[in-house]
């Protein structure tokens, strides 16, 4: 078992960051495998709109994306995190997300019919964490919504998620008891889910329906 989390925040020790990380550590506890991935730190072009990937399942455009395809592929879950810019997620997000369109392949004479890799190799699961500076909901926007619905399209059940609010400064996160627990909350949950998955998988190979 592995699991990504992923920072859509230009700040590395910023709130968006510090709460990934802090849904990571049940999994880290349990000595299971994560990575940590900064997305500022990636090259990553926005989306052609080619269909260059349409009969490979493959991003045709060369740079840092195809270090994080592989990554995406071999892990269980994922951890989406992203601070709240103009009521959406950020940029890096945003190219990150779209890139992940080749993910989704369509058939090639009816494109209402489509699935996902994911869908086609087995089902992964999801958190997804937003950040907003003011105090009220509504102002976040679509940050959360952003992520979820890509998420769903890309064969992820998105077990939870967390809106922290009020939080800008870097590293307020850490003195706010709520979001803070909110975020281990929901590792928790992740972590139940997929130990949940390999219990049943476990049981099927062994004794099929």
């Amino acid at each position: 078992m592995k699991v990504l989390g992923m920072v859509g925040s230009p700040r590395e020790k910023g709130n968006t960051s510090i709460l990934v990380q802090e849904a990571l550590k049940p999994f880290e506890k349990e000595g299971i495998e994560t990575e940590l991935v900064f997305l500022k730190d990636y090259k990553i072009e926005g989306c052609r709109g080619c269909e260059g990937c349409k009969d490979i399942y493959k991003c045709v455009i060369e740079d840092d994306m195809q270090k994080l395809y592989p990554v995406l592929l071999e892990c269980e879950g994922i951890i989406l995190g992203s601070p709240a810019y103009f009521y959406n997620i950020s940029s890096y997000m945003k190219a990150f997300i779209d890139r992940c369109y080749p993910f989704v392949v369509f058939d090639s004479n009816d494109r209402s019919v489509w699935l996902s890799l994911n869908e086609a190799l087995g089902i992964k699961y999801a958190l997804v964490i937003g950040v907003c500076e003011q105090e009220e909901e509504g102002d976040m926007g679509w940050t959360v919504e952003g992520m979820i619905k890509p998420l769903e399209s890309l064969g992820y059940r998105v077990v939870d998620t967390v809106k922290a609010l009020h939080l800008f400064e870097p590293g307020e996160a850490l003195y706010n008891e709520k979001a803070m627990e909110e975020a281990k909350k929901v590792g928790k949950k992740l972590l139940k889910t997929l130990q949940l998955k390999e219990k049943v998988s476990s049981h099927l190979n062994q004794d099929p329906l």
